[in-house]
């Protein structure tokens, strides 16, 4: 079976809108995390968020075209030209038949849906936007990626709430090993930071109510953890088999070289306290890839700062490696981002990438006083300088979906 690269990224959150800035700021250990001043939110719990900033859909795609697609779906658009840009593709001849597209969101065109509701309720059914169910479905983005591109390959939009990101990419990279499609285009998007959203998760106590610490509000394994916080964006990658990249000197970013997926089969919402489903993902995925428990350098967790969740993770993490749970550096990057729900999982491939790469592991910012029964070494508060050859990266969602990939270091002259 061929080799899977990552050989283009790009992506659109909380801590900026390309990845050198993104990187650049989970090294710094930076919050992304502030007040939500797109609506009033004075009668809600929760009133942080991770918003994207300074992203001007209508410079990226003119006024027209921008008009036409909700706001997950431009974050999509604009991170996969990103990724387009950085695989090397522009202007590069490929066969449109055998690229495809995987990328989700978990809500979809919620704001389109929410303004149109109102279009509807004030000025009656003549005014809504005939625009509006394209707008809204949650497949769009993956559509208007491959329209963009031109691209005929399999294209979809898997729906596993906030494991999306890594169902899409885990999916993708198997459908090129499989020998169906010699690239594609994976991740996620989502913005879903709207005002009956808040409302739900605050009423449901998912969310922090660290309204006037909004930098120290998301704080995973910390013992003062009270809950996630909202935040957006795009985390989107272009998959390619070795083949392929070797034939157009492509420079990948990492090895994709496993990807597990699994179903708690608990709870709507909750995760099963023991982190069953997580550990068979991870297990799954490191055997698909060949590598013992003991090889892996790195986990990227879930770790969404919510107390049964990171509680739940952990035992996930020590029943997989046993002893060896005390060794290996867990990070938690939405201690810095938040929660980009379908889209946290696309960010994280390339914050692992990047890890890969660089040798640094991001912080967990906000751990000052670790859960007793979260005593792993989350690398708090600072990167750290590591040699890293493989990542674990975990993403759980709502439902009970699980799904893990693991990434493996490259040396980018072989490729």
């Amino acid at each position: 079976m061929e080799k899977v690269y990552i050989t283009g990224m790009g992506i659109v959150s909380p801590l900026g809108n390309d990845v050198n800035a993104y990187w650049e700021a989970l090294k710094r250990g930076a919050s992304g995390i502030g007040p939500i001043d797109r609506f009033d939110v004075s009668g809600h719990r929760a009133r942080i968020g991770g918003l994207v900033r300074d992203f001007d859909a209508e410079a990226l795609f003119g006024r027209k075209e921008a008009r036409r697609m909700d706001r997950f779906c431009q974050f999509a658009l604009a991170a996969a030209d990103q990724a387009w840009r950085d695989a090397g593709l522009e202007g590069a001849e490929v066969d449109a038949e055998r690229v495809g597209v995987y990328v989700g969101s978990g809500i979809g065109g919620l704001e389109t849906l929410l303004a149109q509701d109102g279009v509807l309720r004030e000025r009656g059914p003549d005014r809504v936007s005939p625009t509006l169910v394209p707008m809204m479905i949650a497949n769009m983005a993956a559509a208007m990626i491959s329209i963009r591109f031109g691209l005929h390959g399999p294209t979809m939009a898997p729906v596993t709430a906030c494991s999306i990101g890594n169902t899409s990419i885990g999916e993708a990279y198997r459908l090129i090993r499989g020998g169906y499609a010699d690239l594609v285009i994976a991740g996620g998007s989502e913005a879903a930071v709207t005002e009956i959203s808040l409302a739900s998760f605050g009423n449901a106590t998912a969310l922090s109510g660290r309204n006037d610490e909004p930098a120290k509000a998301s704080r995973p394994f910390d013992k003062g953890r009270d809950g996630f916080v909202m935040a957006e964006g795009a985390g989107i990658v272009v998959l390619e088999s070795e083949a392929h990249a070797r034939k157009r000197g492509a420079r990948p970013h990492a090895e994709v070289v496993g990807y597990g997926a699994s179903s708690d089969a608990y709870h709507m919402v909750a995760t099963h306290p023991e982190g069953y489903g997580p550990y068979l993902a991870m297990k799954a995925a490191l055997k698909e890839a060949g590598i013992a428990p003991e090889q892996a350098d790195v986990v990227f967790a879930h770790a969404t700062s919510t107390e049964i969740g990171d509680l739940s993770e952990t035992r996930a993490i020590k029943r997989l490696f046993g002893d060896k749970a005390y060794d290996v550096p867990v990070s938690a990057v939405k201690s810095m981002t938040g929660h980009m729900l379908g889209a946290a999982g696309g960010a994280q491939a390339i914050a692992l990438a990047k890890s890969l790469q660089d040798g640094v592991i991001p912080p967990t910012i906000n751990l000052d006083e670790p859960d007793p029964e979260c005593d792993l070494d989350y690398v708090p508060n600072k990167a750290r300088e590591a040699k890293l050859n493989v990542g674990v990266s975990n993403s759980f969602g709502f439902g009970g979906h699980n799904a893990v990939i693991v990434l493996k270091a490259v040396d980018a002259a072989r490729a």
